[in-house]
Parts: structure tokens; C-alpha cells; sequence
């Protein structure tokens, strides 16, 4: 890994001295670069003069004062970035890339195919000043195929590939997944294979091109569903909050709220049929299978067993007699819940126009030999301003030239 000074002083983290450039925007990419960002890499984010990255201009919400405005979605993905701006069709702009190309160990991108052969930061001219780097590049459909060339965005993908088709009450309410699930999950595979890479770079010396896409992301994660089409030729559909392959599995109506359980083991069915005053071994739940088929009348006799119960009463019985249950938590109680605070999934940064601010923090966590003491990096910094650091980088490029 080629180190920088600014980074080995910096940041702590598995990929501390990592320089990586990331050239996307909206949310694939980003969220790529957050994770590597997240984990100590160094990552300087590439924007367009002006306007920056698209999501600077997604909102509502805005916050901050009325002459500048920050976009609450482009702070979601872009937390212990740098940001420069630079116009790719300028001579400066493409100096400027090629010099942070040169010193890089990842680039990440999210063009549509073909957009960066034009600006003449094809995947050949970028291995040609740097053999050793690593492209991650991020498309909606794939980079080839018949249908290559279309735009992705998370929606259409959600729907495309099948999403859509396996969320909702039921057949005739298709829904999307509440986050832009396709772009998140393309943004982690592509950090999964770009870390593989870096691992055989290791070995080799040689860098290498990762292609992963949202359509590639959603059906990656089908699971069990995937295999019901290919396998079992069945077609899934949307059957709102209840397992399709496993009962009692959902979400289930008590006095004055809801609550969830999953009843995953013939043990565990055994002891809460024997809790609620259900009979767990007549002919029609006597397997889940037999459960499975007789899901809607299972689920009344529930529900009728849970009529005279309160969620929290509920939720402690169930807990008592060791059945997996929980309640449906609102965005404001996940971030004032003390166990989301004992994980560090809230961090509290400063930004350059808003001030002190809170976010949701990185999913992963460090720790040294035998449990002994956690080494995850705590040092975060807020999303960048447009161009924030552009002079700084400007200045470190100037300072490296001068020092070969």
C-alpha cells in the first residue's frame, strides 16, 4: 500500500495509508468509499466544479443556514472524505486527475460504461500510469450484456431485479425497500471484491479492475427466494410481514400495538404454544410445514392469544419463555436506543457549516487478540464542503512531486 503522511497521522484503521480516489457520486460509489473511508483509507473525493455530486441537490431536508444549504442525503454517504472539485474535460482538472491517479491505490467509480474512455480515463490509460491500482466500477445493468447502456437508479433496479416482486402486502401491492437497498448493497460488494483485490495485489503487484452492479447486488442477495425460482420452480410473491417458509414468523396484532416474533425450531414452538395456550400438536401445526400451509388460520389463533396482552407485557413474556420477539422501532427511538449507542452507530462530528452534528456511525467494529481491547478507529470527520480541501491536495501533489 502506498502510505501518505496526511493519512499514516491521521487515521487509524485496517486500511490506514490507503489512498483511494473516488470519482462517484449519488450513492453506490459513495457508500463504497464511506466504508473504505470508515475502516482509515484515505479517500479524496472527486467533484464537479459548482454543482459537486448529485446528492448535494437531493432534499428536502436541508439544513443549515438559508445561503448555505446541505443536503441531509449527501451527508449520509460521505462522512471522512476530502472533497476536491475538478472539471475532467479542463486540462487542469485532467492534470490534476492523473497525478492523483498516479499516487492511488483504489479508484471508485459509477459511470455508465464508456463515459470515462471520453474523458480519457479509460481502465487501460488509468493501469498505464499505475500498474498497481485497484478500479472498482459500479453500473446499474452490468458493463456488458444487451442492456448495458441503461441507466440504473435504485427504484428501477429494486423492480428489474425482482425486489419489488417479493415486498409489499401482497402480489398486487408491489413496494419498494425503504433505503435505496440496490445502491447499498451494490456500494458493499463492491468494497467485498475490492478488498479481495487489494488482498491478490499483495501477492502479485499487480492491480485489477472489480465490476459488480446493482442488478448483480439485488439478485446476489435473493437467498432463499432465488433458489425457490431456480430450484423448486416456484415464483415468489409478496406476502407482506410473515415468513414465507417459516411459521409463526411476523408481525402479529396484540392489545393496542404490534409486535414480532420468529418462531424458528420445533423447540421453540413447542414452548410457546405451551405459553399462550395453544395446542402444538394438533394436525394442522403439528410441523412448521403443516404451520406454513395453515399460515392465516395460525395467525388468528395468535393473534386471539395475544388480544388481552400490551406490547411491552408481551414483549417480556415472550422474552421469559426464550422466544425471539421485538417491536417496530421509529427512526428516533433506533438513535436514542442505549444499545445502537453501546455499538457506535452514533457519532458525533463537526461540520464546516453546520457545527456539531450527529450521524449514524460505521456497522463494524475492531478488536485486538482475545478480546482484549477494541482498536476500531473513533476518529471521524463530517462530509466535506465542495471543494473543501481542494488547495490542501493541490498543496500535498506540489510537495510529493517536488519530493521525487
Amino acid at each position: 500500500m502506498k502510505s501518505t503522511p496526511e493519512a499514516d497521522a491521521d487515521s487509524r484503521g485496517p486500511l490506514s495509508g490507503l489512498l483511494v480516489v473516488d470519482l462517484s457520486r449519488a450513492l453506490a460509489g459513495p457508500h463504497a468509499g464511506m466504508m473504505l473511508a470508515d475502516l482509515g483509507a484515505r479517500v479524496i473525493k472527486v467533484e464537479t466544479p459548482g454543482t459537486g455530486d448529485d446528492t448535494r441537490g437531493w432534499g428536502p431536508p436541508f439544513v443549515g443556514p438559508d445561503t448555505d444549504r446541505q443536503s441531509t442525503y449527501f451527508l449520509s454517504c460521505n462522512r471522512n472524505k476530502e472533497s476536491i472539485a475538478l472539471d475532467l474535460k479542463s486540462e487542469d482538472g485532467h492534470g490534476v486527475l492523473s497525478e492523483l491517479v498516479e499516487r492511488a491505490d483504489v479508484v471508485v467509480e459509477n459511470f455508465r460504461p464508456g463515459v470515462l474512455d471520453r474523458l480519457g480515463f479509460s481502465t487501460a490509460r488509468m493501469h498505464e500510469l499505475n500498474p498497481a491500482l485497484v478500479i472498482l466500477s459500479i453500473t446499474g445493468f452490468g458493463h456488458d450484456g444487451p442492456e448495458s447502456s441503461r441507466s440504473g437508479y435504485d427504484q428501477i433496479l429494486q423492480g428489474e431485479a425482482g425486489l419489488m416482486s417479493l415486498t409489499g402486502s401482497g402480489p398486487d401491492d408491489p413496494q419498494r425497500v425503504g433505503v435505496p437497498i440496490a445502491d447499498l448493497l451494490s456500494g458493499m460488494y463492491g468494497a467485498f471484491g475490492l478488498l479481495a483485490a487489494l488482498l491478490e495485489r499483495e501477492r502479485t503487484g499487480r492491480g485489477q479492475i472489480v465490476r459488480t452492479s446493482l442488478l448483480a447486488a439485488v439478485v446476489g442477495v435473493h437467498a432463499f427466494q432465488g433458489t425457490r425460482a431456480t430450484v423448486a420452480q416456484e415464483v415468489p410473491e409478496a406476502q407482506g410481514n410473515h415468513h414465507p417458509s417459516i411459521a409463526p414468523y411476523g408481525l402479529f396484532h396484540c392489545r393496542g400495538g404490534i409486535v414480532q416474533i420468529s418462531v424458528g425450531s420445533e423447540k421453540l414452538w413447542t414452548s410457546f404454544a405451551q405459553a399462550f395456550g395453544l395446542d402444538a400438536g394438533q394436525a394442522a401445526y403439528a410441523s412448521n410445514g403443516d404451520r406454513v400451509h395453515n399460515r392465516r388460520a395460525l395467525i388468528t389463533d395468535i393473534e386471539r392469544a395475544f388480544a388481552d396482552w400490551e406490547p411491552e407485557a408481551l414483549l417480556a413474556r415472550l422474552n421469559e419463555v426464550g422466544i425471539p420477539a421485538g417491536k417496530v422501532r421509529s427512526l428516533d427511538e433506533v438513535y436514542a436506543w442505549d444499545q445502537v449507542h453501546s455499538q457506535g452507530l452514533v457519532i458525533d462530528v463537526d461540520h464546516a457549516v453546520l457545527g456539531p452534528i450527529t450521524l449514524p456511525g460505521p456497522p463494524v467494529r475492531f478488536f485486538g487478540p482475545g478480546d482484549a481491547s477494541e482498536t476500531t478507529n473513533r476518529a471521524h470527520t463530517a462530509p466535506p464542503t465542495l471543494n473543501q480541501d481542494g488547495d490542501a491536495i493541490r498543496a500535498w501533489l506540489n510537495t510529493a512531486i517536488g519530493g521525487n
